[in-house]
């Protein structure tokens, strides 16, 4: 029974982390009025701050709060761009991090620059691998072998996982390095809840490592059933 041990401590070490990056991110939404302001009023008021001229301040779909470096802006959820939270604050300023970083032309940005794109072809090549191996086959004269094609996919999945931990320490710096100075120094939240806002902006820097986690779990799945 060892194997069955040992698929139980994968499936921790894969879902934990997601586990944790949205519970935390959920725990700490109630919204606050003794804070001077929400999460995109924020944004826009560092983006002045900052100097940051060329970049916008956007809504975008839930959940997918990013900085977009090609078109120079930082895109909000909802209830970022909306919300007057910790979580709200956290997340704003854990974006306007990336922004600064790349707007400076700090070097910690190139690795985004340089791995992102990768990251995002690499996705793409696990869901076409995962969908289209049967028609990849026939058209290669290739016999339909499940296990070559779960080893297949399971790499390339695995290669997006890597991808995003080298990216890691950007997602770092932007949490630690910008995000928690900026709202430690600025008087943005009451001192009592720092240790709070660096469990945010931890759980801010995992996000993409902890999604692309639960999209090898995703396949595994695909293939046991």
């Amino acid at each position: 029974m060892l194997w069955v041990a040992l698929i139980i401590i994968a499936l921790g070490l894969i879902v934990g982390p997601s586990m944790w990056v949205k519970f935390t991110l959920k725990r700490y939404t109630t919204e606050r009025k003794d804070l001077p302001g929400s999460g995109g009023e924020l944004a826009k008021h560092l983006v002045k701050r900052f100097e940051l001229d060329a970049v916008k301040v956007e809504t975008t779909q839930e959940g997918h709060d990013h900085f977009d470096f090609v078109q120079h802006a930082v895109r909000l959820s909802p209830s970022v761009f909306n919300g007057r939270s910790l979580t709200a604050v956290a997340v704003a300023a854990h974006e306007i991090g990336h922004a600064i970083a790349h707007e400076k032309q700090q070097p910690i940005s190139k690795l985004s620059t340089r791995y992102l794109p990768f990251a995002h072809v690499a996705r793409r090549i696990t869901a076409g691998l995962l969908v289209g191996w049967p028609l990849i086959s026939v058209i290669l004269h290739l016999p339909y072998a499940v296990a070559l094609h779960a080893m297949v996919v399971g790499l390339s999945g695995l290669l997006a996982v890597f991808v995003q931990l080298v990216m890691l320490p950007e997602e770092w710096d932007a949490s630690f390095n910008k995000a928690l100075p900026i709202l430690a120094q600025g008087n943005y939240i009451p001192e009592q809840d720092l240790p709070k806002v660096k469990r945010i902006l931890t759980a801010c820097a995992m996000t993409y490592v902890s999604a692309a986690l639960l999209q090898v779990l995703f396949v595994w799945r695909w293939f046991k059933r």
